[in-house]
């Protein structure tokens, strides 16, 4: 990248959406000036919003892949559970680094963070107590 490439993207941003179970993230970064990154999920800053550090981490391993470059992140997390809204974000925010360079894309993919976790809850069936669960037997 060169100097004019760096400069058109701090005023820019870039988007993506993470799904993962019935959790749905909206993730927005850009670049900004300092050292560290910003992540605010829901207005909150990562660490009040996801108080448990493994959480945290989840929505920060997209990052360990850009060391150099300081991003200004947003994400609107909605749906689901904590985990499920971490692991939204995390694919968010993968794809949005991809989309800020596409250079990241073999390093992200090879680590699995691009790849969409498609299991879902199975639906409950009618006659059935849960989604496959069926009610006692009974012979008389």
């Amino acid at each position: 990248m060169n100097s004019q490439d760096v400069k058109d993207k701090q005023n820019k941003y870039f988007q993506a959406v993470g799904r993962r179970k019935t959790s749905i993230a909206s993730v927005r970064i850009s670049s900004i000036k300092g050292k560290d990154h910003e992540i605010t999920v829901n207005a909150k800053p990562l660490d009040k919003y996801f108080p448990v550090y493994e959480l945290h981490e989840i929505v920060r391993q997209p990052l360990d892949v850009v060391k150099n470059t300081p991003f200004k992140i947003s994400i609107k997390a909605q749906g689901g559970g904590a985990r499920g809204q971490s692991e939204a974000s995390r694919l968010g925010l993968a794809r949005a680094l991809t989309k800020f360079n596409q250079d990241l894309k073999k390093e992200l993919k090879d680590r699995g963070y691009l790849t969409r976790d498609d299991r879902m809850v199975e639906r409950k069936k009618p006659g059935l107590k849960k989604a496959r669960r069926a009610p006692q037997f009974s012979k008389r």
